[in-house]
Parts: C-alpha cells; structure tokens; sequence
C-alpha cells in the first residue's frame, strides 16, 4: 500500500517537499562513488588479464593447487622417480669415465696416466686384480669425492625449515641417491669380478639387476673393450649401444683430433704380453 499523501491548506498546490516518497521497487539505482567504480574495475581488470595464472596463484580450500609443479600427484611423482633418475645419473656418469679412461690418453701422461688411466689398462690385462683390495683402495676416491656434497645436505636438513626441506625434497632424494651410487660404484664392480664368498643379498641384487650383474660385465672384457662401460647399475649399457652413443662420440673425437680410439690400450696389452 502506497503512503497517504499528507492534508493541504486550502487554496494551497502541491510542491515537491509535500510529495510522497517513490515506492522502493520505483527508485532508480544509485552509481557507486567514482572512487569506489575505478578500483572494481581496476581489479576486474586484473584477474582477467591474470587468466589461468592469477587464479593459480591462490590456493583452493581444503586442497592442494589443481595444476603446476605444486600440484600434489606431480610432487608425488616426483618423490618417487627422482631416486630412480639419481641411480640412472649416476650409472651413466661411470660410463662416461670409463669410456673416457679406457679410450683415450696415455699411461705416460704426467699424474693423470699413473693415477688413472693405468688402473684401468692393467684391469683388462687381469680382471680379477681389483678383488684382492680392500675397501680402502676399491672406494677411497669415491667417497672422498663426495664428501662435499653429503657435508652440504647435512647442513640443509639441520638448518633448513620444514617447509623449506618439504619443498626441495624431490631434488635432494634424487642428489642423495646420486651421491650413494657414486660412491658404491668401484665396489659394485668388485663384485662384478668376485665369483667366489659373495654374501647373499649381493647376489641378489645381481640377479635382479639392480646393481652390475657378473654375466652382464663380462661383454665389456670381451677385447677390444668398446662397448658396455656403464658399471653401477648397467641399465643404460643396452641403449646406449642400441643408438651407438659411444661410436658417435669416438667418431666426433677422432674426426676433431685426429687421435685413434684406444690406441694406447692397445699397446699397453701387446707391452704386457
């Protein structure tokens, strides 16, 4: 029901200030201050420009973020593979050094010929040398090689926030595996040539191939020792040798140098003889 319009003088007419009010529903809406519109608008603006990105930047309710490295299957994911990609490094990082050790340079080479490269050509001249050291000998270098790292992941994990530990977690399981298979390498293959009192679990591993089996390192000591120079695992020997990723390297090395792949391994042997 509309207000009653309030009672006039007589002779009196009407003005506006004794007009009704309009009904509610009859009012025209009011523009919002000019201030007020400028930064609606401003920020309507924004989060369309943003797209995609804007509203990933806000974390949903009760959840983790939809898409992104920060999505909650991705780390997941992450977590458990970057052990595996460390074990994969580090199996192709030995057979890097060892094709490198066993290809090229010289015995004769000032510090690096004795203290690498012959190692390496006496291990083709007799395989079983490397399982009369200790474990001194086998590993030292190795570990003393990663000491840096180790000491720098200790200091991480005491230092570190949890959050901060959380968010950097697949990189370092996946340096920490990295670090344990570099290390184990030479004496993973001591094993390799250890036919003898290997203790069970060893075997084990060896026969489930998850580190270098016996039979599988016996094809790199078949002369003249190019292929199969992985040594932690031996996964990547089989598809490295598939794509000839050694013979393409040699062939690019040979072609810059003019130096012959193992040529001096060559000699070392027929000097031996």
């Amino acid at each position: 029901m509309l207000p009653r319009a309030a009672a006039l003088p007589p002779g009196a007419s009407p003005g506006p200030a004794h007009l009704p009010p309009p009904p509610a529903r009859l009012r025209e809406p009011q523009p919002p201050p000019r201030g007020r519109a400028m930064a609606s608008a401003g920020g309507s603006a924004r989060a369309e420009a943003a797209g995609p990105q804007g509203e990933a930047a806000e974390e949903p309710e009760g959840g983790s973020r939809r898409w992104g490295a920060q999505h909650a299957g991705a780390r997941e994911l992450a977590e458990l593979y970057s052990p595996v990609a460390g074990v994969i490094t580090a199996d192709f990082l030995s057979g890097l050094f060892h094709w490198g050790a066993d290809t090229w340079g010289s015995v004769e080479l000032p510090i690096v010929g004795k203290a690498f490269i012959r190692p390496f050509r006496e291990h083709h001249i007799d395989p079983t040398a490397i399982t009369r050291h200790d474990f001194i000998e086998t590993n030292g270098d190795n570990c003393f090689m990663t000491l840096v790292p180790l000491a720098n992941m200790a200091y991480k994990f005491l230092s570190f926030s949890p959050e901060a530990l959380y968010e950097t977690c697949p990189w370092e399981c996946y340096v920490f595996a990295l670090i344990i298979f570099i290390t184990m390498t030479n004496q993973i293959h001591k094993w390799s040539h250890t036919y003898f009192g290997l203790p069970r679990w060893v075997i084990f591993l060896q026969d489930w191939h998850i580190i270098l089996p016996r039979k599988h390192h016996r094809i790199h000591h078949v002369s003249p020792h190019e292929t199969y120079f992985c040594i932690t695992t031996g996964w990547l020997n089989y598809p490295l040798e598939k794509i000839r990723f050694w013979r393409c390297l040699e062939n690019i090395i040979q072609a810059v140098t003019g130096e012959k792949p193992r040529a001096d391994d060559m000699k070392w042997a027929q000097k031996i003889k």
